[in-house]
């Protein structure tokens, strides 16, 4: 991939003193061979690799205060890396640095099950976390997807397939803490549902993108386990069918956990991909949480409202093993995806836009790609308004990149009109920072860049990321 990132891209200089006070503390875990450089420098965004000058391999809070210290006594950048799982160039080192590796802390710190709250270390996965809560009746349900972890859905405020029951990660973090660029220590929120003690620092860093400290240990909320679960596959004759069928079911208060979009073509990937079965056409997942009597009652709904928007059948997952075969197959739509041309990358986006307005918004963006040349599968967290399109390209050919670029730009253009945000849950890393003033405003903007200066006045955590540091 040619593309070259956008924002300030001079690489600061890295001293070679640094490198020997990381290694004299650190030892084997600090790395600068390149492989190890080139696996932490590049994501799934469209930007070429953009390789840290060093890697260090944080156990501890402890290591991530010193390597910080060490970073800001020299100036040198400081970029967070969790399972390297980001779309929009959130991980690229534009000016080098040193990159904290941050997969060591991966360690439950407390289970308080009476509290429904379980404190963990940033590096631990999403799937490790509930793991660890397996014998409690308890689970974890955000859920984007990628094994992410916790840090970096912190760091992004990650959503998915959960988030129309359950919310966000804006909801669902109680309290973390995190090391300042000066290598401060700082702890905010508390295992308390609600606070009004000053100014909300917690949700500040929920979302910052590494751009105003590392998170080393979050305290999340916890959800009792459903008594029953029930899941479904309805196919459609259109998209615009299967969205309206959804907006008619959140407007009427039916409290589904999942419904999930799938286009024909990310079907007929999904289909060689998993080895399943299912009819290539516009289709819904929906994934049903309560009581037998509730989850009974609330299918039924469902079915109702999809036979009204000319739904072709209800096919029901009801055995354990059948939903996890198929929400399986969801989660690795995206791997699927880049199956239908082998060889490609994929340029993602996602929008989310009002209720009222997706089922436009999405027949809008499907005329769109129809008139590409390049393959463009849709899904979509439909129940909150928010979908996804991974645009397929040769990296080799530079007029696919602009033609994913230019459809890029319709498709985020036409969320901002319709209020909406340029993205949902993958953030803005490098790729939607020219976006995010179109939606917020230059003087919002303004006040971000004052609390990015006021916490890190050097730019020295994930610099070029979110927005530039001079207008």
């Amino acid at each position: 991939m040619n593309q070259s990132t956008p924002s300030a891209t001079v690489r600061r200089p890295f001293p070679a003193e640094l490198l020997a006070s990381l290694k004299a503390e650190l030892g084997e875990r600090v790395s600068i061979a390149e492989a190890v450089r080139m696996h932490h420098g590049r994501d799934e965004s469209p930007f070429a690799p953009q390789l840290p000058d060093a890697v260090v391999f944080a156990q501890n809070t402890q290591e991530v205060q010193f390597t910080v210290t060490l970073c800001a006594q020299h100036d040198v950048p400081i970029i967070a890396y969790g399972n390297g799982s980001s779309l929009e160039g959130h991980l690229l080192a534009v000016q080098g640095g040193v990159t904290i590796d941050m997969s060591g802390m991966n360690r439950v710190l407390s289970i308080n099950a009476d509290d429904l709250t379980i404190t963990v270390e940033s590096g631990i996965s999403r799937k490790q976390v509930n793991e660890a809560l397996r014998d409690t009746g308890l689970f974890f349900p955000v859920d984007p997807g990628a094994d992410a972890t916790i840090g970096g859905m912190t760091a992004t405020r990650a959503s998915g397939t959960n988030a129309v029951r359950y919310g966000t990660m804006r909801e669902n973090v109680l309290g973390l803490k995190a090391v300042l660029a000066d290598g401060r220590m700082i702890s905010m929120g508390t295992r308390a549902r609600k606070s009004s003690a000053g100014y909300d620092l917690t949700r500040l860093f929920v979302g910052s993108e590494g751009t105003l400290g590392i998170i080393t240990e979050v305290t999340l909320r916890l959800y009792p386990q459903p008594e029953a679960v029930s899941a479904a596959v309805c196919v459609f004759p259109s998209m615009g069918d299967a969205v309206r069928a959804v907006i008619e079911t959140i407007q009427i208060g039916v409290p589904i956990a999942r419904v999930e979009f799938v286009d024909s073509l990310t079907i007929r990937s999904i289909n060689r991909y998993s080895n399943l079965t299912l009819r290539e056409a516009p289709t819904l997942f929906f994934e049903f949480h309560g009581t037998d009597a509730s989850v009974k009652e609330q299918a039924e709904l469902v079915q109702e409202i999809a036979d009204q928007n000319n739904a072709e059948g209800f096919e029901w997952a009801m055995r354990p093993e059948d939903r996890s075969r198929l929400w399986n197959a969801r989660h690795n739509a995206y791997f699927a995806m880049l199956q239908l041309k082998p060889g490609c990358r994929a340029v993602t986006t996602d929008v989310c836009v009002p209720i009222s307005r997706l089922a436009e918004c999405v027949t809008e963006t499907e005329r769109n790609i129809m008139e590409s040349p390049l393959p463009c599968p849709i899904v979509g967290h439909v129940g909150d308004g928010n979908f996804h399109v991974a645009i397929l390209i040769d990296p080799e050919k530079p007029e696919e990149l602009e033609e994913a670029e230019r459809l890029n730009r319709l498709i985020v253009q036409r969320a901002l009109q319709m209020n909406g945000t340029c993205t949902g849950e993958h953030g803005v890393g490098l790729h939607k920072m020219d976006f995010l003033i179109e939606e917020c405003g230059s003087v919002a903007v303004d006040a971000m860049r004052a609390v990015k200066r006021a916490l890190d006045p050097r730019n020295l955590m994930n610099p070029g990321k979110i927005f530039s540091w001079v207008h």
